[in-house]
C-alpha cells in the first residue's frame, strides 16, 4: 500500500464522523458531503505525515470549512438563514437504518438543527463542537478565532438558546409513538378536545416555509383541517424520533417530525416543499 492509498483509507474511516460534525453544523446533507469532500482535498495536498492526531485534524478542517459556508449564507442577500430548514433524515418506524447512525447520533433531531440555524456562525461552531463532540474550549477558539474565554461564552450563549427553544425529547420511542398514534387518531376522528390533550399549551408548528403556528388551540384547529385533505399517514422515524409522512394521491406531501417531552407534543417540524420531499428516500418506509 502507498501512501496516498493509506491516507484514503485513514479518511474514510474518519468520513462517518466528519459526515456528522458537518451535517450538524450546516443542517444540510449535501453541504456537509460537499465540506467533507474539501476536507480530503486539502489533506491530500498537506504533509500528512507531520499531521499526529489526523482524526483532530480533519475535524479543525472541517469545522473551518463549514464555518466559512455559515458565513457565506450570511452574506447572501437571497437566503434568510432564518428561513433556512434542515434535511430530514427519514427512516422506517421500526428502526434507524446503520448508514444513519452516525449522523443521528446525540438525538439531533428537527427540533434542535432549525434552533441551530439561528444561531451565529461562530456559536454554532463554537456549541457543536463542544456539547456535542466534546471537543476543548482551546481546541475550537482557533477555529472561530476567539480566546478560549470568548469561545466558551458563544457555546453557553447557544446552549440558553437550544435549551429553551428545542428541549430534549423524551427518550422512548415506544412512547413517542403512542403519542403520535393518539394524535392522529383524534385528528382523523375531527376531535379537537383529543388532539389538544396531546398538545403542549405552548406547542409550536414550524416548516420550510417559516409559517410558525403556536398555541394548542391554533395547531389543533390546523392538524384537523389537514387531516380532512390526507389520504394516509406513514409511521416514520424523522431524525430519530417519531413522525409521520402524509399521503395524499398515493404521493407524499408532507414529512413530520414531533418533539414530545413528557408525554405531550411541543413541536411539530413539518418539509412540505415538493422539491424537497422528491429528494428524500422514502422506499425506506416500504420495507
Amino acid at each position: 500500500m502507498d501512501e496516498r492509498e493509506w491516507l484514503a483509507e485513514r479518511f474514510e474511516a474518519n468520513r462517518p464522523h466528519l459526515r456528522a460534525v458537518a451535517y450538524r453544523m450546516l443542517g444540510s446533507l449535501s453541504e456537509a458531503d460537499d465540506a467533507v469532500q474539501e476536507a480530503w482535498l486539502r489533506l491530500s495536498r498537506s504533509d500528512a505525515g507531520t499531521v499526529e492526531n489526523l482524526g483532530g485534524w480533519l475535524t479543525t478542517v472541517v469545522s473551518r470549512i463549514c464555518l466559512n459556508m455559515l458565513r457565506s449564507r450570511r452574506t447572501r442577500h437571497e437566503e434568510s438563514l432564518d428561513a433556512r430548514f434542515p434535511d430530514l433524515i427519514v427512516d422506517p418506524a421500526d428502526g434507524t437504518d446503520p448508514e444513519h447512525q452516525a449522523l443521528l447520533a446525540d438525538s439531533v433531531g428537527v427540533a434542535l438543527l432549525v434552533v441551530l440555524e439561528t444561531l451565529s456562525p461562530a456559536e454554532r461552531i463554537a456549541f457543536v463542537l463542544h456539547d456535542l463532540f466534546e471537543v476543548p474550549f482551546d481546541e475550537i477558539a482557533p477555529i472561530v478565532e476567539r480566546s478560549p474565554a470568548t469561545t466558551r461564552q458563544l457555546a453557553s450563549r447557544a446552549r440558553r438558546r437550544v435549551r429553551g427553544a428545542a428541549p430534549a425529547p423524551d427518550a422512548d420511542l415506544r412512547s413517542q409513538r403512542h403519542v403520535v398514534d393518539a394524535f392522529i387518531a383524534a385528528a382523523r376522528g375531527g376531535s379537537l378536545e383529543a388532539l389538544v390533550a396531546v398538545l403542549d399549551p405552548d406547542v409550536v408548528v414550524r416548516s420550510e416555509r417559516g409559517v410558525v403556528v403556536r398555541g394548542a388551540a391554533a395547531v389543533a384547529r390546523l392538524s384537523l383541517a389537514g387531516a380532512r385533505h390526507a389520504d394516509a399517514a406513514l409511521p416514520a422515524l424523522v431524525n430519530g424520533v417519531a413522525g409521520i409522512v402524509g399521503i395524499v394521491g398515493g404521493r407524499p406531501f408532507a414529512v413530520m417530525a414531533f418533539t414530545i417531552v413528557r408525554g405531550r407534543i411541543v413541536a411539530i417540524d413539518s418539509l412540505t416543499d415538493p422539491e424537497r420531499l422528491g429528494r428524500l428516500d422514502l422506499a425506506v418506509l416500504d420495507r
